[in-house]
């Protein structure tokens, strides 16, 4: 009984360390991410083996796009042009990004963000796992 307590709060405050977002910290979406996979929220979850367009963030004062490339064998990326405008807010600590085009306006909550991972969820709990994208060349 005791090993059950004491793995319990353990777990409790493992859960309750996560790393909190910074505003300092945002800058770090900029760049090239590669999803991973989705986890569903039934617990299912949807894995991407090959991807063959990445996002591309550009981000500036709390502004600017998100792009879908597709990268090249000889490291270019090729592109439609098609920008999605995004800008970053701060709802009660936690960090959102607001995406608007011509069809449509939504928002993903930054879960996490480290240099080489990111996850987003959107609000039908949807949990887009992402990796920082290494570019590949033949060169």
């Amino acid at each position: 009984m005791k090993k059950t307590i004491t793995i319990l709060l353990l777990s409790i405050f493992l859960v309750s360390c996560k790393q909190a977002i910074k505003e300092k910290d945002l800058t770090k979406l900029n760049g090239y991410w590669e999803i991973q996979k989705v986890l569903l929220p039934d617990g299912g979850k949807k894995d991407y083996k090959v991807n063959e367009t990445i996002d591309f963030f550009e981000l500036k004062n709390n502004q600017g796009f998100r792009q879908k490339v597709m990268p090249q064998l000889d490291g270019t990326y090729l592109t439609n042009n098609i920008k999605e405008k995004i800008a970053i807010s701060n709802e009660d600590g936690d960090f959102y990004i607001n995406y608007s085009t011509n069809y449509g306006k939504w928002k993903e909550q930054i879960v996490e963000l480290k240099d080489s991972s990111l996850v987003l969820k959107s609000k039908d709990n949807l949990e887009y796992q992402y990796k920082r994208q290494v570019p590949f060349s033949l060169k």
